[in-house]
């Protein structure tokens, strides 16, 4: 098993930036995608951002060019640097563990990210 402790949400007026942070413990494969989801009021869990353990990354359109996303591998830590906030970007926010072999998804509990004036 795989336990996701996250952190680094909060309140941030428009324009502003937050870091995240989520770190795996438990029973880590070598191998390994960690990432961040969000789901807004009203809406559809969607992916953010994520990286591999050979240093791919993914996001999504809305955030390209605003949101970094970067892992300590020794640690088994990933970190989403959000820069730019926009109230769009207000949501709950989910740390993201999964492996392929063995095939494995582990969710954080969660965090709030509120973007207003």
């Amino acid at each position: 098993q795989v336990q996701l402790v996250e952190s680094g949400g909060g309140l941030v007026q428009p324009g502003g930036s937050l870091r995240l942070s989520c770190t795996a413990s438990g029973s880590i494969s070598r191998s390994n995608i960690m990432g961040w989801y969000r789901q807004p009021p009203g809406n559809q869990r969607e992916l953010v951002a994520d990286i591999s353990t050979g240093g791919y990354t993914n996001y999504v359109d809305s955030v390209k060019g605003r949101f970094t996303i970067s892992r300590d591998a020794i640690q088994n830590t990933v970190y989403l640097q959000m820069n730019t906030l926009t109230p769009d970007d207000t949501a709950i926010y989910y740390c993201n563990f999964r492996t392929i072999i063995p095939s494995a998804t582990y969710w954080g509990q969660g965090i709030q990210v509120t973007v207003s004036s």
